[in-house]
Protein backbone atom coordinates (compact mmCIF):
# COMPACT_ATOMS: atom_id res chain seq x y z
CA UNK A 1 0.00 0.00 0.00
CA UNK A 2 1.20 3.48 -0.84
CA UNK A 3 -0.03 6.23 1.50
CA UNK A 4 -0.16 9.59 -0.27
CA UNK A 5 -0.90 12.97 1.28
CA UNK A 6 -2.60 15.38 -1.14
CA UNK A 7 -2.79 19.08 -0.42
CA UNK A 8 -2.87 22.47 -2.09
CA UNK A 9 -3.96 26.02 -1.45
CA UNK A 10 -7.59 27.01 -1.77
CA UNK A 11 -8.46 27.43 -5.45
CA UNK A 12 -5.40 25.46 -6.63
CA UNK A 13 -7.52 22.58 -7.95
CA UNK A 14 -6.93 19.87 -5.34
CA UNK A 15 -10.51 18.56 -5.61
CA UNK A 16 -10.15 18.10 -9.35
CA UNK A 17 -6.85 16.26 -8.90
CA UNK A 18 -8.38 13.95 -6.29
CA UNK A 19 -11.31 13.26 -8.65
CA UNK A 20 -8.90 12.33 -11.46
CA UNK A 21 -6.85 10.10 -9.13
CA UNK A 22 -10.00 8.28 -7.99
CA UNK A 23 -11.02 7.81 -11.62
CA UNK A 24 -7.59 6.21 -12.19
CA UNK A 25 -8.10 3.79 -9.31
CA UNK A 26 -6.95 5.54 -6.12
CA UNK A 27 -8.72 5.01 -2.80
CA UNK A 28 -9.65 8.49 -1.53
CA UNK A 29 -9.84 9.39 2.14
CA UNK A 30 -11.27 12.91 2.31
CA UNK A 31 -10.51 14.57 5.67
CA UNK A 32 -13.08 17.35 5.15
CA UNK A 33 -15.87 14.90 4.37
CA UNK A 34 -14.99 12.74 7.38
CA UNK A 35 -14.87 15.86 9.59
CA UNK A 36 -18.50 16.52 8.59
CA UNK A 37 -19.51 12.88 9.16
CA UNK A 38 -18.09 12.69 12.71
CA UNK A 39 -20.32 15.58 13.85
CA UNK A 40 -23.46 14.53 11.96
CA UNK A 41 -26.76 14.35 13.88
CA UNK A 42 -26.86 11.38 16.24
CA UNK A 43 -23.06 11.06 16.60
CA UNK A 44 -21.02 11.20 19.80
CA UNK A 45 -18.97 13.91 18.10
CA UNK A 46 -21.95 16.24 17.76
CA UNK A 47 -23.03 15.54 21.35
CA UNK A 48 -19.55 16.50 22.56
CA UNK A 49 -19.56 19.70 20.46
CA UNK A 50 -22.91 20.67 22.05
CA UNK A 51 -21.54 19.95 25.53
CA UNK A 52 -18.54 22.17 24.80
CA UNK A 53 -20.27 25.06 22.98
CA UNK A 54 -23.96 24.87 23.91
CA UNK A 55 -27.12 24.03 21.96
CA UNK A 56 -26.93 27.42 20.18
CA UNK A 57 -24.52 25.85 17.67
CA UNK A 58 -27.31 23.61 16.36
CA UNK A 59 -29.46 24.49 13.36
CA UNK A 60 -33.27 24.08 13.70
CA UNK A 61 -33.04 20.60 12.12
CA UNK A 62 -30.57 19.41 14.78
CA UNK A 63 -27.51 19.51 12.54
CA UNK A 64 -24.40 21.55 13.30
CA UNK A 65 -24.72 25.20 12.31
CA UNK A 66 -21.23 25.51 10.84
CA UNK A 67 -21.22 29.27 10.23
CA UNK A 68 -22.34 29.91 13.82
CA UNK A 69 -19.72 27.56 15.26
CA UNK A 70 -17.10 29.05 12.94
CA UNK A 71 -17.87 32.55 14.23
CA UNK A 72 -17.23 31.30 17.78
CA UNK A 73 -14.02 29.32 17.23
CA UNK A 74 -12.14 31.24 14.56
CA UNK A 75 -11.81 34.32 16.74
CA UNK A 76 -10.69 32.38 19.82
CA UNK A 77 -7.64 30.09 19.72
CA UNK A 78 -8.63 28.21 22.91
CA UNK A 79 -12.11 27.43 21.57
CA UNK A 80 -10.66 26.34 18.23
CA UNK A 81 -8.29 24.01 20.10
CA UNK A 82 -11.30 22.57 21.99
CA UNK A 83 -13.15 21.92 18.73
CA UNK A 84 -10.05 20.37 17.12
CA UNK A 85 -9.66 18.15 20.19
CA UNK A 86 -13.15 16.79 19.55
CA UNK A 87 -12.99 16.44 15.77
CA UNK A 88 -9.38 15.52 14.90
CA UNK A 89 -9.10 12.25 16.89
CA UNK A 90 -12.37 11.04 15.35
CA UNK A 91 -11.19 11.97 11.85
CA UNK A 92 -7.89 10.18 12.48
CA UNK A 93 -9.63 7.01 13.73
CA UNK A 94 -12.05 6.92 10.78
CA UNK A 95 -9.23 7.59 8.28
CA UNK A 96 -7.20 4.71 9.74
CA UNK A 97 -10.23 2.43 9.51
CA UNK A 98 -10.75 3.29 5.82
CA UNK A 99 -7.04 2.82 5.13
CA UNK A 100 -7.05 -0.65 6.75
CA UNK A 101 -9.96 -1.64 4.48
CA UNK A 102 -7.98 -0.83 1.30
CA UNK A 103 -6.25 -3.55 -0.74
CA UNK A 104 -2.57 -4.31 0.04
CA UNK A 105 -1.43 -2.86 -3.30
CA UNK A 106 -3.75 0.16 -3.21
CA UNK A 107 -2.75 3.77 -3.67
CA UNK A 108 -4.50 5.46 -0.74
CA UNK A 109 -4.79 9.22 -1.22
CA UNK A 110 -5.47 11.28 1.90
CA UNK A 111 -6.99 14.60 0.82
CA UNK A 112 -5.91 16.88 3.68
CA UNK A 113 -6.40 20.65 3.19
CA UNK A 114 -4.29 21.60 6.25
CA UNK A 115 -1.57 18.98 5.79
CA UNK A 116 1.20 21.61 5.70
CA UNK A 117 -0.21 23.71 8.54
CA UNK A 118 -0.61 20.71 10.88
CA UNK A 119 2.82 19.20 10.11
CA UNK A 120 1.33 15.93 8.82
CA UNK A 121 3.76 15.21 5.95
CA UNK A 122 5.67 12.51 7.92
CA UNK A 123 2.49 10.38 8.09
CA UNK A 124 2.65 9.64 4.34
CA UNK A 125 4.98 7.77 2.01
CA UNK A 126 4.92 10.83 -0.22
CA UNK A 127 3.17 14.18 -0.47
CA UNK A 128 1.60 15.65 -3.60
CA UNK A 129 1.06 19.40 -3.71
CA UNK A 130 -1.32 20.86 -6.27
CA UNK A 131 0.20 24.22 -7.09
CA UNK A 132 -1.14 27.38 -8.70
CA UNK A 133 0.04 30.96 -8.51
CA UNK A 134 -1.72 33.24 -6.01
CA UNK A 135 -3.12 35.24 -8.96
CA UNK A 136 -4.69 32.09 -10.42
CA UNK A 137 -6.08 31.07 -7.02
CA UNK A 138 -7.62 34.51 -6.52
CA UNK A 139 -9.14 34.52 -10.00
CA UNK A 140 -10.74 31.09 -9.49
CA UNK A 141 -12.13 31.95 -6.07
CA UNK A 142 -13.73 35.16 -7.30
CA UNK A 143 -14.81 33.99 -10.76
CA UNK A 144 -15.77 30.35 -10.07
CA UNK A 145 -16.76 30.34 -6.39
CA UNK A 146 -18.33 33.79 -6.25
CA UNK A 147 -16.22 35.06 -3.34
CA UNK A 148 -15.47 38.73 -2.91
CA UNK A 149 -11.83 39.57 -3.52
CA UNK A 150 -11.37 40.51 0.17
CA UNK A 151 -12.86 37.21 1.35
CA UNK A 152 -10.75 35.24 -1.12
CA UNK A 153 -7.56 37.01 -0.02
CA UNK A 154 -8.41 36.40 3.65
CA UNK A 155 -8.99 32.68 3.05
CA UNK A 156 -5.69 32.41 1.15
CA UNK A 157 -3.82 34.31 3.88
CA UNK A 158 -5.17 31.93 6.56
CA UNK A 159 -3.40 28.99 4.89
CA UNK A 160 0.27 28.07 4.69
CA UNK A 161 2.25 30.00 2.11
CA UNK A 162 2.89 28.54 -1.31
CA UNK A 163 6.58 28.25 -0.38
CA UNK A 164 5.80 26.24 2.77
CA UNK A 165 3.63 23.82 0.80
CA UNK A 166 6.29 23.35 -1.88
CA UNK A 167 8.91 22.62 0.81
CA UNK A 168 7.09 19.43 1.83
CA UNK A 169 6.21 18.27 -1.70
CA UNK A 170 7.59 15.05 -3.14
CA UNK A 171 5.53 15.61 -6.30
CA UNK A 172 4.20 18.97 -7.52
CA UNK A 173 1.27 19.07 -9.93
CA UNK A 174 1.28 22.44 -11.68
CA UNK A 175 -2.33 23.55 -12.16
CA UNK A 176 -1.77 27.13 -13.26
CA UNK A 177 -3.17 26.59 -16.75
CA UNK A 178 -6.48 25.43 -18.21
CA UNK A 179 -8.25 22.35 -16.86
CA UNK A 180 -7.55 20.41 -20.06
CA UNK A 181 -3.83 20.46 -19.21
CA UNK A 182 -4.42 18.82 -15.84
CA UNK A 183 -5.60 15.33 -16.86
CA UNK A 184 -2.37 14.28 -18.64
CA UNK A 185 -0.28 15.56 -15.72
CA UNK A 186 -2.36 13.55 -13.24
CA UNK A 187 -2.20 10.46 -15.50
CA UNK A 188 1.59 10.66 -15.44
CA UNK A 189 1.62 11.03 -11.64
CA UNK A 190 -0.79 8.09 -11.33
CA UNK A 191 1.63 5.89 -13.27
CA UNK A 192 4.38 6.78 -10.80
CA UNK A 193 2.13 6.11 -7.81
CA UNK A 194 0.80 2.77 -9.05
CA UNK A 195 4.34 1.60 -9.92
CA UNK A 196 5.49 2.48 -6.39
CA UNK A 197 2.46 0.83 -4.75
CA UNK A 198 3.32 -2.46 -6.45
CA UNK A 199 6.86 -2.39 -5.13
CA UNK A 200 6.16 -1.02 -1.62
Amino acid sequence: MLKVGLTGGIGAGKSEVSRLLVASGAVLIDADRIAREVVAPGTDGLAEVVRAFGADVLAPDGSLDRPKLGAIVFSDAAKLATLNGIVHPRVGARSAELERAAAPDAVVVHDVPLLTENGLAPLYDLVIVVDASPATQLDRLVRLRGMTEDDARARMAAQATREKRLEIADIVIDNDGPLDDLAPRVASVWQTLSDRARTT
